[in-house]
């Protein structure tokens, strides 16, 4: 097995293990709207630390990406911004470690 799919197998465990809370919201909570899901991130401090670390991951993570995107010229790079918001930093994030790893395999044969 090679190094790149500990990527993917990374992104399918981000994308459940985050909808299955996502999930539970919508089966166990009468309001069921964005803007409720985001006001109930504001409710504990912890909540409202764990909610500004992930902004700043986000937001380094985008700048890296958009600039590593263009520098390698992957395809398809563009995906990865609204399956960040729609589905999780958990799931995108390892989705483009791997979309990486296959650009950066192309390279290397393409040398060779």
């Amino acid at each position: 097995m090679k190094f790149k799919h500990v990527y993917l197998l990374l992104a399918i465990t981000g994308l459940a293990y985050t909808w299955y809370f996502n999930i539970q919201f919508y089966l166990t909570i009468e309001d069921t709207s964005i803007s409720n899901f985001i006001e109930l991130t504001k409710t504990t401090l912890p909540a409202q630390s764990i909610v500004a670390d992930l902004t700043v991951v986000v937001i380094t993570f985008m700048v890296w990406m958009i600039y590593e995107s263009f520098r390698l010229k992957i395809k398809f790079w563009w995906i990865i911004i609204p399956l960040t918001f729609v589905v999780a930093i958990a799931f995108s994030l390892p989705l483009f470690l791997y979309m990486r790893a296959n650009r950066l395999e192309k390279l290397k044969l393409e040398k060779l």
